[in-house]
């Protein structure tokens, strides 16, 4: 007897093939700082010729997995969305050893250390600080993580009473277990990850390091993690 095949296979190898290629993962990985970049600097970013790097911009974007605009003869893309973050966020996490790659020369060792302490996630925190700061809410009460990650009541107060605006009412979750790819450990994202990642760089608690997705804790930002959840400045550096 022949089994019928399931309908969604060729969608999963489409997906799969959109990804197995060095120069696309290269670009989703890029992408993954959140901001839209021209085609320009994506092709420089992965060692490419533009017109080379075209023809893969135009697949993902086929795929779903970018999105584009043009602003005069600008080609931008950005990844499409939280759920596109997550699915490279995670096969990222599945795909090898939680060390980040041994790269040439002191400069890319200390970036590299700088990825693994603090960085963004699409719109959220990672790294040890993203893991950190998951553990302190949980710690104190304002997240559960046993069957999935929730905030509870006092989370909920606790955002609201520090000017961290979350919209209960959006499509996304407000609260997502993002696995980390560095700490093989989940951090939070989801609503209430992207407006605590929001709220750090907008009051200064966190600022960007470079073009990477690398972010450091300021001294503000030690004194008031350390105050408002107990993190020590030490887990943050």
């Amino acid at each position: 007897m022949t089994t019928p095949r399931d309908p969604r296979a060729a969608r999963l190898a489409h997906l799969a093939a959109l990804v197995a290629d060095g120069t696309r993962a290269v670009c989703l990985l890029a992408l993954l700082d959140g901001r839209a970049w021209t085609a320009g600097e994506l092709a420089r970013y992965a060692g490419v010729a533009p017109s080379t790097l075209t023809g893969h911009l135009d697949r993902l974007v086929t795929g779903g997995l970018l999105a584009e605009e043009r602003q005069g003869r600008h080609r931008y893309v950005r990844l499409a969305g939280p759920r596109a973050a997550q699915l490279v966020e995670e096969l990222a996490a599945w795909s090898g050893p939680a060390d980040l790659p041994r790269r040439g020369g002191l400069r890319a060792a200390t970036a590299d250390s700088a990825m693994a302490r603090a960085r963004t996630c699409y719109d959220h925190l990672a790294g040890r600080l993203g893991i950190a700061l998951t553990d302190a809410l949980a710690d104190r009460g304002l997240l559960l993580r046993e069957t999935g990650f929730a905030l509870t009541g006092a989370g909920l107060e606790w955002f609201a009473a520090n000017g961290i605006a979350l919209d209960p009412g959006g499509r996304r979750p407000l609260a997502r277990a993002c696995l980390d790819w560095t700490e093989r450990r989940p951090h939070l994202a989801g609503a209430a990850g992207a407006a605590l990642c929001r709220h750090a760089l907008e009051t200064g608690w966190c600022a960007r390091i470079g073009s990477e997705r690398a972010v450091r804790v300021t001294a503000a930002g030690e004194r008031a993690l350390r105050d408002l959840l107990g993190v020590p400045p030490d887990a943050l550096r």
